[in-house]
């Protein structure tokens, strides 16, 4: 696939920078800046158009097999990308006890854009990137499918997401982007001539060893001055808490934008807290990366 089959996609780049006005960063000397990444393309926004970008080159037009949980905007970025650019996708989704259920809106959509989609018991997903077990799904793939890991997040994902990195350097000083897989923050400390923040929006202590990881697979070595804060997953991937409610409904009222809860809310919490904390010092320039928007559809919180 050529960069021109991609252009035809017409993304929004660079992504718009926003300033916000709220006075829990100003009265501290702080600003506050919106990365609308969300704003990149309407079927492959923020991160997910990032981290693909660089595998569908790699894919060159051959179908391309990926993996996810019932509601993942991963698996819809992929099978969207199949539609608009015209080539198979094949999407293993975790649990075997859906295989035979009428499919959610989120899978419906995946195959309405022409995904095929196999359904896995979990111990089997979990062993996904073990070789023999990635060489079972692809033997039953067509033959030269190309396969991109859960998240998208592998090397190309984070050479991708380096150009945020690049766009934001000399505009800000504190980057943060939420966190899952780790591709996205691996990708951004590399390109960014600052200091990059990443919040964690599941628990287990692991990222920093992914993001490490991804870093040597992409650039040979660790890239860019980067650390994780690890306090604000409010109890793990897809749950909340009544301050993590209240503060969103807050940030929505002051601002008149939805924030998308399973990432971005997570990110804006933790970036308030820290500068009640006094965690910046004054005259410090924050930008926080907005991944994705709100989605209707119900989330995946297995």
């Amino acid at each position: 696939m050529e960069t021109d089959d991609l252009a035809a996609l017409a993304p929004r780049l660079p992504s718009p920078l926003e300033p916000v006005e709220d006075e829990r960063f100003a009265r501290r000397g702080l600003a506050l800046l919106l990365k609308r990444d969300d704003l990149i393309h309407p079927d492959l926004p923020g991160n997910k158009w990032r981290k693909l970008v660089l595998n569908l080159r790699a894919a060159a037009g051959r179908p391309v097999l990926t993996f996810g949980g019932a509601y993942s905007n991963h698996l819809r970025a992929t099978a969207a990308a199949g539609r608009l650019l015209g080539f198979p996708t094949i999407g293993v989704v975790r649990g075997d006890e859906l295989a035979g259920r009428p499919l959610n809106p989120s899978l419906a959509r995946c195959a309405a854009d022409g995904m095929r989609l196999e359904f896995t018991d979990r111990a089997t997903y979990r062993a996904k990137h073990e070789p023999a077990v990635l060489a079972a799904f692809l033997a039953r793939a067509p033959e030269g499918t190309y396969a991109v890991p859960e998240g998208g997040s592998n090397a190309l994902a984070a050479e991708g997401c380096a150009a945020l990195g690049r766009e934001l350097s000399g505009r800000a000083d504190v980057a943060a982007v939420a966190c899952g897989t780790g591709g996205t923050l691996a990708g951004l400390a590399a390109g960014f001539d600052g200091r990059a923040l990443g919040v964690p929006v599941l628990r287990g202590g692991f990222l920093g060893g992914e993001v490490r990881a991804l870093q040597a697979a992409a650039f040979g070595g660790p890239r860019g001055d980067w650390r994780l804060d690890e306090r604000f997953h409010c109890g793990g991937y897809g749950r909340s808490n009544p301050e993590l409610d209240l503060f969103v409904r807050d940030f929505e009222a002051r601002h008149g934008l939805a924030i998308e809860r399973l990432y971005v809310a997570k990110m804006l919490f933790a970036l308030v807290s820290l500068a009640e904390e006094g965690a910046f010092a004054p005259g410090t320039r924050i930008a926080a990366v907005v991944t994705g928007a709100p989605d209707a559809l119900p989330q995946d919180t297995a």
